[in-house]
C-alpha cells in the first residue's frame, strides 16, 4: 500500500504576488477581511499555518471607506502609554479626518496572528488615502508574470 504524504512548502517556495485593492465605497470589516485572507494566503491552495503564503497587498482609497450605523461618532480607539492615567482615546470619526490609512491597518491587524508571521504579513500591507502609489512597478511586474 503506498503512503501518501501532505506537502508543507517551505519559507520562501510560495512566490508572493501583489494585490491592489480598491477601498472606495467598501465595509471597513469586510474589506479587512478580504485584506487579511490575502495577507495569510487563506485563499491559495498552498496554504500553511506557520509559513508566510500570502501576497502583497496594496490598498487604496482608504479615505473612502463605508462604516455602517454611528460607528463614526460612536466606535473608539484606545492608545497607551504604559504610564498611570494614559490612556488616550481617539474616535473613528477624527482618525478619518487626520489618518484614514490607520483605520484600515488597525482592523487588518486584529484579524491577524498574534505572534511573529502576524507581524511580518502586516508589513505585507500597504495603505494610501488617495488613489496612487508607489508600488506601480511591483503591481506591473506581478501582472507580466502573470501573462506568462
Amino acid at each position: 500500500m503506498k503512503r501518501t504524504s501532505t506537502y508543507f512548502p517551505k519559507p520562501g517556495e510560495v512566490p508572493s504576488n501583489w494585490r491592489v485593492i480598491d477601498a472606495t465605497g467598501q465595509t471597513l470589516g469586510r474589506v479587512a477581511r478580504d485584506i487579511s485572507v490575502a495577507l495569510q494566503g487563506k485563499d491559495k491552495t498552498s496554504y500553511t499555518a506557520h509559513v508566510i503564503t500570502g501576497d502583497f497587498v496594496v490598498v487604496l482609497n482608504a479615505a473612502n471607506i463605508r462604516v455602517t450605523g454611528k460607528k463614526m461618532e460612536q466606535k473608539l480607539y484606545y492608545r497607551h502609554s504604559g504610564y498611570v492615567g494614559n490612556l488616550k482615546t481617539f474616535k473613528l470619526a477624527d482618525i478619518m479626518k487626520n489618518r484614514p490609512e490607520r483605520v484600515i491597518e488597525l482592523a487588518v491587524k486584529g484579524m491577524l496572528p498574534k505572534n511573529h508571521n502576524g507581524r511580518q504579513m502586516l508589513r505585507r500591507l500597504k495603505v494610501y488615502a488617495g488613489d496612487t502609489h508607489p508600488h506601480q512597478a511591483q503591481v506591473a511586474a506581478n501582472a507580466n508574470e502573470a501573462e506568462e
